[in-house]
């Protein structure tokens, strides 16, 4: 007759709920996998066969009981983790989502604009355009497949432990978020530059022949050539993307290995 202690209930219930949480953080925070149009059972579902797989691979787990205040400790840190990672690949969304704002509001497209279940808030439709491009060609290069590898390593870079992480990993994520401005500037540059210069032009002629209508002629020339641009920027847009991609998957594994390894 198989019998089963409270101990190995309580190591088996250890080895499932503290990877488990990291993986939920993870996976509510992560882009796509973590996208509102999941259902929350399939994100459950995923975060419950990834911990069947990663569970027997883990390095041995610290010595505390599952109902102590050191294993709540635990599951802040698992929970803390898995936040950073899935927080990594959202900013590099979010600095293409500020590029397709940027070039909106140059164009004239502030009134373009929709609720966005994603945010909760008002999105304008360029900006949700660049987003769902970079969410499939994300998809396309197997992007979230690494981005589980280096969860699944993480395990090993920072074990389950109570009380390890170091601070510092967090600072340097705030840190890595300036990029939503710089990378987001830098792709919307080529578009933001020559609409600035027609802004420009349309303001001078606006001082030198005031009777001349300006606000209903700049309008359609500055959408026109914001669209002719837009599209010529469609042809190196999914290198860029790749660029930006690789980037927040090397500072996520940096993160791990130098920010939050204590």
């Amino acid at each position: 007759m198989l019998q089963i202690t409270f101990s190995q209930l309580e190591t088996w219930l250890a080895l499932f709920i503290w990877p488990f949480t990291r993986l939920t953080a993870f996976i509510a925070t992560a882009p796509l996998l973590g996208h509102s149009s999941i259902p929350v059972r399939a994100k459950i579902g995923m975060a419950f066969v990834l911990t069947v797989l990663i569970s027997p691979l883990l390095p041995p787990l610290p010595d505390a009981p599952v109902l102590s205040w050191a294993s709540v400790g635990i599951l802040v840190e698992q929970v803390l983790i898995g936040l950073a990672i899935g927080m990594t690949m959202n900013v590099v969304f979010a600095a293409v989502q500020a590029a397709g704002d940027m070039i909106g509001l140059q164009m004239g497209l502030a009134f373009a604009s929709f609720f966005s279940p994603d945010t909760g808030a008002n999105t304008m439709i360029l900006a949700r355009l660049l987003y769902m491009i970079a969410l499939l060609l994300f998809l396309a290069v197997d992007g979230h497949l690494v981005l589980i590898q280096i969860l699944a390593g993480s395990f090993s870079l920072i074990p389950i432990a109570a009380f390890s992480l170091d601070a510092g990993g967090f600072m340097m994520l705030v840190d890595y978020a300036g990029i939503i401005f710089s990378a987001g500037l830098l792709l919307a540059l080529p578009v933001l530059g020559v609409l600035l210069i027609i802004n420009l032009a349309m303001g001078i002629l606006n001082r030198s022949a005031p009777q001349f209508t300006v606000f209903s002629v700049g309008f359609p020339i500055s959408l026109t050539v914001g669209i002719l641009l837009f599209a010529l920027l469609m042809k190196d847009l999914g290198g860029v993307l790749v660029n930006l991609f690789d980037q927040g998957l090397s500072f996520a594994q940096m993160l791990l290995r130098e920010g939050l390894k204590p």
